[in-house]
């Protein structure tokens, strides 16, 4: 249940968004945008319940029972960092630890140097920055190290999670590539998930940007 501050900043955020976009268009606004999020990534995923659906026919009989399955609750965190050209950070933390805000500046450090590399021209340009509020993010130490970058962050409401790309665009995808696989070395879920993104198709994250 949203608050009225909850919806007044929402709108306050969307629209600052829209005129940013009516003044500055595809190529001066959404070619800035880099965004990024965590993740957690099992290492036994069932499957989606779109891949363990089965097509009936009106007079088939009963569908055949499933046997419900163990799984090890095994998990790593994963962080990626994406714009509408593609990948440009993935970083998988050790099993069982999780982020904190010192951790998260180290990445944004690697994600500077990351763009630096893969986009030469960006930061110069401008980077617009779109993550959500979670407390690594939005921590006085992550603030004043994204100031010091010139980073223009762009606000991002509580409880607005259709606002953070990831969440509904390349996190799915991720999730439906893991669903029904079982992993059983520490390798093998990091090099899914850092090889997954490679093999999407080439529009595939501008359209997530768009």
């Amino acid at each position: 249940m949203l608050s009225d501050d909850h919806k007044t900043r929402r709108m306050a955020s969307a629209t600052s968004f829209l005129k940013r976009y009516e003044a500055d268009g595809d190529d001066y606004f959404l070619n800035k945008i880099v965004t990024g999020d965590e993740t957690w990534v099992l290492y036994d995923t069932p499957e989606t319940k779109q891949q363990s659906q089965q097509w009936m026919h009106s007079n088939s009989p009963n569908k055949p029972k499933k046997f419900r399955k163990t799984f090890n609750d095994r998990k790593i965190m994963a962080t990626i960092f994406w714009d509408q050209k593609g990948v440009l950070l993935v970083e998988i933390l050790e099993p069982g630890t999780t982020i904190n805000a010192e951790g998260y500046c180290g990445t944004l450090q690697r994600l500077r140097r990351a763009i630096q590399n893969k986009r030469r021209g960006m930061l110069i340009s401008g980077v617009v920055l779109i993550h959500d509020n979670a407390r690594p993010h939005s921590a006085a130490v992550t603030k004043r190290l994204l100031d010091g970058f010139k980073c223009n962050v762009f606000d991002h409401p509580a409880y607005s999670p259709d606002l953070a790309p990831s969440d509904y665009n390349l996190f799915p995808e991720l999730k439906k590539m893991l669903g029904g696989q079982s992993f059983r070395t520490d390798d093998s879920p990091q090099d899914a998930v850092k090889n997954h993104p490679k093999s999407l198709a080439a529009n595939f994250y501008e359209q997530g940007i768009k």
